[in-house]
């Protein structure tokens, strides 16, 4: 097949593989976000997971906005986002909107393959019935396949060529073409699955692992507070194991690791099996947000400095370390139940968009402050230039220190998960 490449959506997971794929195929980049377009067309990848260097090199690569431009394509990927709604349970809306929107372009031939996050049976249940509003059959005129993505922002190691992907198509034959595509990209290798509901399963579980691994760890974190003990040393010495997992405390956010166990509960639940163990841990980990800004108020409180004037300062408002991704950040957690707290809350973030920031979360970002007017600091985020502050003179100047991420000696924090 003369792979002729769409890329619907250029997130995180979109752009790097419209990257790779412009390297060897006529490829297509696309998305409905105007200021995103023009920002790549300048040779800008304003989620940094693309340098401009490499954006400059890619031939083969357009972007467009008009999907009169899809019309000579033949195989279109969707990796636009899956996210969850208020009540947790999955939000379909981009995923729904990309396959009308294919639905509109498909022809005789024409694979979709879908990387979005879903749970298992979503593609051909749910999607395939949209597309076959172009008037074509499924797999008679048209075929799919599914192939999670497994991009981990602000990796600069584990890029899309080095991580082993996993395939699959709606037919024997069209998984080995689907396969044959993605093993001319990636350098990992590939493993085909059996089946395309095999392969959405396998994704929501590998995060869904993770979660409840971390949530384990959290809840530790919980107990030994109680106890006086602490954590990080504890996991140190069990560590010592050859077969001990180690996973640390934390806050549990992101597009992925935060929101995949729901798709897979949603799934498990509408066939009557109530999840007990997956949702223990999104419980435990969802509420680790609100655990700290309490903790951070009894130690305000036992330094006598916690009054209505008190101002505290929260250090990272993103996802993760290094990485301006603010998507399900549980860091607001934390500011939300401190300023129900009453208290006045900064926030400093040296990786974020202010912009994006303010129109997700209402916070306008603060730049360069003075730790000499906070009571309490939240290290809430690992980025590596918070490593650059001089802690030993903000230990001097601030009442409360609380490390969440357990970066700092312990003798310059009041407290950590």
């Amino acid at each position: 097949m003369e792979f002729r490449v769409a890329i619907i959506g250029l997130g995180y997971v979109g752009l790097p593989l419209a990257v790779e794929s412009g390297k060897k195929y006529q490829t297509i980049g696309f998305d409905i976000n105007l200021k995103r377009i023009s920002e790549l067309q300048n040779g800008k990848d304003r989620t940094l997971e693309v340098s401009e260097k490499e954006l400059s090199e890619v031939k083969k690569l357009s972007y467009s906005t008009d999907s009169n431009d899809l019309l000579n394509c033949n195989f279109y990927i969707v990796t636009v986002p899956t996210p969850i709604d208020e009540h947790k349970n999955p939000d379909l809306t981009p995923i729904l909107k990309a396959s009308e929107l294919l639905s509109t372009v498909l022809k005789k031939g024409d694979i979709v393959v879908y990387e979005s996050t879903v749970y298992p049976g979503c593609t051909e249940e749910v999607c395939v019935p949209i597309l076959e509003k172009s008037g074509l059959k499924y797999n008679e005129d048209f075929f799919c396949g599914y192939s999670p993505e497994r991009i981990n922002p602000g990796d600069k190691v584990h890029r899309l060529p080095s991580i082993l992907k996993v395939t699959s198509g709606s037919t024997p034959e069209i998984a080995n073409v689907v396969d044959d595509f993605y093993s001319s990209l990636v350098t990992a290798g590939t493993f085909k699955a059996s089946s395309i509901k095999v392969a959405e399963a396998a994704k929501v579980i590998e995060n869904s692992q993770r979660d409840i691994n971390i949530a384990f760890v959290n809840e530790l974190s919980l107990i030994f507070n109680k106890l006086g003990i602490d954590t990080n040393e504890v996991l140190e010495a069990a560590g010592t194991k050859w077969n001990f997992l180690k996973f640390s405390p934390g806050l549990v956010g992101g597009h992925c690791i935060g929101v995949d166990p729901y798709y897979l509960t949603y799934k498990a639940e509408s066939v009557g099996y109530h999840p007990q163990v997956i949702l223990a841990g999104r419980r435990i980990n969802d509420n680790m947000g609100a655990y700290v800004a309490k903790e951070l108020i009894k130690l305000l409180n036992k330094k006598a400095v916690l009054n209505q004037q008190t101002k505290v300062l929260i250090l990272g408002i993103t996802f993760k370390e290094n990485c301006p991704d603010i998507r399900n950040s549980r860091v607001i957690d934390i500011y939300t139940e401190l300023i129900d707290f009453g208290l006045s809350v900064d926030v400093m973030d040296t990786e974020a968009d202010p912009q994006e920031v303010l129109e997700e979360y209402g916070i306008e970002l603060t730049n360069n402050p003075n730790f000499a007017d906070y009571r309490g600091v939240v290290l809430a985020v690992a980025h590596k230039k918070f490593m650059d502050i001089d802690w030993f003179q903000t230990r001097k100047k601030v009442e409360v220190i609380f490390d969440v991420k357990g970066l700092l000696p312990k003798d310059l924090s009041d407290s950590r998960l």
